[in-house]
């Protein structure tokens, strides 16, 4: 034999063993990987694909279980529950390709899942570098699984991996779910696991299936087929319309009033730059655009509106800084400009804009653009900007996908059946706070959402725990009516479910960041809710909730489920509104009678409804239990 034909032979040789090696390789969930913790107390559920009619052999210390592989090449097997330990190593062999997985721990296992403000990193809440330095626990893991969608359920896991807690990795880790696993690991003294499922702006409609929606699950599946083809075809755009420029290392200079922007793209303003050819895309991008003064005008400085601004921006005039904002997609920029920084004639705006997820760019109503001289008119500045990107961090068009029904259920809750948890921690609702109707619409579907995930796991008393949302300037406050108090009160009713509980957080937000900061007492307020309704401790774990009113003698009275009744601060009781028949509400006083609250307004003789915190943004609202948590907010009426 030629050596030719000897490397061809040998060749063909190992490209068949290595075809054959991988028919029969075992394929497990991403989930079970080297470092995955177990949950301890409960059966342990493993399943995967193989070769069809393989027989697979599981192994945990000396406990083993075997399975064969059906027609699909779907197994499952169940090995005996384990109290909290290890490590151990768990060894799954077909025959052919033994795998094992490593640093395996017993302990328990919690699904962390919602939007923004669950997903947000410990690298950006308060207290970053002492929280960063302190997460020395490696008994503390977490799973990310990445940002996915389906249109169809998923088996397998788009991603993720087991990473120990460290100073090193854990900057990236969800503050609140490791602020939560951090007060369990004091309380329980065993390994905790978090299962990170989270995507900012999602919608409560996105992680539930079709069954519990009354969506047709093929036609979903249809759509998001269609969904596939129009993306590539909008990145396909973008992509040529990148490709005008070379995107550079220094974008520093672009703020000059004297730049030469001829060779930039006209862009509609207001707009996201989605909607302008650049679809998908993330990262740094520069506006550009006029004014006019005269000289007595210039002479007086003026106030410049740019907009709202997702996320982030820089803004300058003639080349000098004249405000910044970060992380404020929904916030209608006003700066001012001194007249040290204006000129009689032409007047260059330079707008540095940073977004990396969501929509991006300038946004917002037309009248939230304009300069403004001092002592005269406001002057529209919607229409074409000049427009560039600078630096682009990803070209993805997942974006509107958080908003869809079932999609992100499909790839990022699905394939974790049936995984055993202990139970599952949730912060969401933001998105569903738009209007009062969504608001209320939430009544119904939180609670079918977390009936959903307990038949998913074979847990019917899963113990599901979430933050009702904190107080923030959104908007849509107008009087009496409150999307967001609507819709906490909508979080409040799903506690009618066995195995819930709630942690108040309109005491401890930021109303004019929809994501607060302070993420510790977040996860503290978390984990004693847990430890009450999932460990059975007998402790104080929520404020004063309110059980009804009485009305007599022109005040209402206000009954308690509390640990005692106080004023945070020792200040006077507020956050009271009373109404009559009329369905007028009064800011209202009220006092601590033992027990009890009692509420008057002299601007209603006799009141019928009382409310309380009633607002998206309640931040003068005090009452506390004796144990200092607040009592969550409420209403008498049904108007």
């Amino acid at each position: 034999m030629n050596r030719s034909c000897w490397i061809r032979t040998a060749l063909c040789w190992l490209v068949g063993s290595l075809s054959a090696a991988s028919a029969h390789a075992v394929d497990l969930p991403r989930v079970f990987s080297d470092g995955m913790v177990l949950q301890r107390d409960r059966p342990i559920q493993v399943w995967g694909r193989a070769a069809a009619g393989a027989r697979i052999q599981v192994a945990l210390g000396a406990d083993r279980a075997s399975a064969t592989a059906g027609a699909d090449g779907g197994w499952r097997v169940e090995l005996p529950a384990r109290a909290a330990g290890g490590p151990f190593t768990m060894r799954i062999d077909d025959g052919t390709a033994p795998r094992e997985l490593r640093d395996v721990l017993v302990g328990d296992v919690w699904l962390a899942s919602g939007q923004s403000n669950m997903e947000w990193p410990i690298s950006q809440s308060a207290d970053a570098d002492v929280e960063i330095a302190r997460a020395t626990d490696p008994l503390i893991r977490h799973f990310k699984i990445p940002k996915s969608w389906s249109g169809t359920p998923q088996w397998q896991l788009a991603g993720g991996e087991w990473i120990a807690s460290s100073p090193a990795v854990a900057g990236q880790f969800s503050a609140v779910a490791h602020f939560f696993a951090r007060e369990l690991r004091r309380s329980e003294g065993v390994p905790i696991g978090i299962i990170d499922s989270t995507w900012g702006g999602s919608s409560i409609e996105a992680w539930m299936d079709a069954a519990t929606q009354g969506i047709d699950g093929e036609a979903q599946a249809a759509l998001a087929e269609r969904l596939k083809a129009d993306d590539e075809r909008a990145l396909a755009q973008a992509r040529a319309n990148l490709a005008r420029w070379q995107l550079p290392a220094d974008d520093r200079r672009w703020n000059a009033a004297d730049l030469d922007a001829a060779g930039w793209a006209d862009i509609a303003v207001p707009g996201l730059w989605e909607g302008g050819g650049f679809n998908g895309m993330d990262g740094i991008a520069w506006y550009r655009t006029t004014f006019e003064l005269s000289a007595a005008e210039a002479g007086r400085g003026l106030a410049l509106g740019v907009g709202r601004i997702d996320d982030t921006d820089t803004t300058w005039v003639n080349g000098v800084e004249v405000g910044t904002t970060e992380s404020q997609y929904n916030l209608a920029r006003v700066y001012e400009v001194p007249a040290s920084a204006l000129r009689a004639g032409t007047n260059t705006i330079a707008v540095r804009v940073t977004d990396l997820g969501g929509g991006g760019g300038i946004h917002g109503p037309e009248e939230e653009l304009f300069v403004q001289p001092g002592g005269g008119a406001r002057r529209p500045l919607a229409g074409t900007w000049a427009f560039r990107p600078a630096q682009v961090t990803t070209l993805a068009l997942d974006d509107d996908k958080n908003q869809r029904p079932t999609l992100l259920y499909n790839a990022m809750i699905h394939p974790l059946q049936p995984l055993p948890v202990r139970g599952v921690i949730w912060y969401q609702g933001e998105a569903n706070a738009g209007s009062v109707e969504q608001a209320m619409a939430y009544r119904q579907q939180f609670p079918a959402l977390i009936r959903q995930w307990r038949t998913q796991f074979d847990a019917p008393a899963l113990p599901f725990l979430w933050v009702q949302l904190a107080s923030w300037h959104s908007g849509g406050d107008e009087g009496d009516t409150s999307p967001w108090a609507a819709l906490r009160e909508s979080q409040t009713a799903t506690l009618s479910l066995p195995a819930t509980g709630q942690a108040v957080a309109i005491d401890i937000g930021d109303v004019g960041d929809i994501h607060p900061k302070n993420k510790q007492d977040v996860g503290k307020r978390l984990a004693l809710a847990a430890r009450r309704v999932a460990y059975g401790e007998a402790l104080i774990h929520r404020g004063p909730v309110f059980e009804g009113a009485r009305f007599a003698d022109g005040v209402a009275l206000l009954s308690f489920d509390a640990d005692g009744l106080a004023a945070r601060g020792g200040d006077a009781l507020q956050g009271f509104r009373l109404a009559g028949a009329d369905r007028r509400f009064h800011p209202a006083a009220a006092s601590i009678d033992a027990d009890r609250v009692v509420v008057r307004s002299d601007a209603v003789a006799a009141p019928v409804a009382v409310r309380y915190a009633w607002s998206d943004a309640p931040v003068d609202a005090n009452l506390v239990g004796a144990s200092g948590l607040p009592a969550s907010p409420f209403r008498s009426d049904d108007w």
